[in-house]
């Protein structure tokens, strides 16, 4: 289903606008019919719009304040049309670009309409590498259609970009250009030896990084209420048992019960959430049984077994089908069947 906020934007609006509009036309409630069903704003996308200032709103308040002024807006649902954001199978070329502020990452290569780029001394085969990770994340099964459409609406309006390093000089270049999600990865930390090693050796970074992206910018803002990075979402409330504790900044110590013990002063209470659904999934799907050791100074349970027993609620989460996460974790080499 797709979102009003990533609706809005096929239109060039933005949910603030949407809201201020229907919050000015209350007492004209036939104006607010009469824009929806032009726009193909549905009664769920209306609750979602007006959510942005209340909280709790549903469809069926939606349909009743409607009723309340003797209007169907049963006809929002049955006539509004939901369009997705247009993407195509990725062919992992590598492409020059003329890319408006991107002109020092002279190549890039498109995977299901986001943009990863890389800067000139960055090898082409970390960029391949760094594009089937993307591909496998968003397209799990790798059958050639986007398991969570919602997901990579939001990534799109959000205009989610990767940007591949190699030297100082890049990352220097990435901080001046750096936009609000623009997930930067370095080549040195980008190792597909890792996949083909049996998960020996120095970790794949591009599995985190990736994933942060896909998180941050797609499932926090399709399930705000669930995967937001904010106090009061359920993976928050998750986060906050398996912490010891709700930690708006990080303890002097973690209390001696916690499993989640990330101590990095730069990760706020947000990014702590984006950490904690990284060690989650990437555990569930087996990519940290080898890490124990590594780890365990943020992270206890490396494997899938450990945060099924042990932190039931986020093992739960993760594998809700109706949120069609990943199954498999991702080795860099997407195959599209058939």
């Amino acid at each position: 289903m797709k979102t009003a906020r990533s609706h809005l934007y096929d239109y060039d609006l933005a949910l603030d606008d949407a809201y201020h509009f229907v919050y000015s036309n209350l007492n004209n409630p036939q104006i607010i019919y009469e824009s929806c069903l032009a726009y193909g704003v549905t009664n769920s996308m209306l609750a979602e719009i007006v959510n942005t200032k209340m909280s709790g709103v549903t469809k069926s308040q939606v349909i009743d304040f409607f009723a309340s002024h003797e209007i169907d807006s049963n006809d929002l649902d049955a006539t509004a049309s939901v369009p997705v954001v247009s993407y195509s199978t990725p062919d992992f070329n590598v492409l020059s670009h003329s890319d408006s502020g991107f002109d020092w990452l002279n190549r890039k290569i498109d995977v299901f309409g986001i943009p990863l780029y890389a800067a000139p001394d960055v090898g082409e085969d970390k960029l391949l590498h760094s594009a089937n990770i993307m591909a496998q994340w968003l397209d799990n099964n790798e059958d050639g259609l986007i398991d969570n459409q919602g997901v990579l609406d939001n990534l799109i309006v959000n205009k989610a970009t990767v940007a591949l390093w190699a030297e100082d000089t890049d990352t220097d270049l990435i901080t001046e250009g750096m936009q609000q999600f623009m997930m930067d990865l370095g080549s040195e930390e980008t190792r597909p030896e890792w996949h083909l090693k049996g998960h020996t050796g120095e970790f794949d970074a591009s599995l985190e990084e990736l994933w942060h992206l896909v998180t941050q910018t797609g499932y926090a803002y399709q399930y705000p209420e669930i995967f937001g990075e904010k106090v009061g979402s359920s993976l928050a409330k998750s986060m906050d048992i398996a912490r010891g504790g709700q930690f708006v900044e990080i303890p002097d110590q973690y209390p001696e019960s916690a499993w989640y013990t990330y101590d990095d002063p730069s990760c706020d209470y947000g990014c702590m959430n984006t950490e904690y659904m990284y060690w989650g999934m990437t555990s569930i799907l087996g990519g940290q049984e080898n890490r124990e050791d590594e780890i365990r100074h943020e992270w206890k349970l490396n494997t899938k077994d450990l945060v099924q027993s042990t932190d039931p609620t986020l093992y739960d989460l993760l594998t809700d089908p109706q949120y069609n996460f990943p199954t498999v974790l991702p080795d860099g080499s997407y195959n599209l069947i058939g």
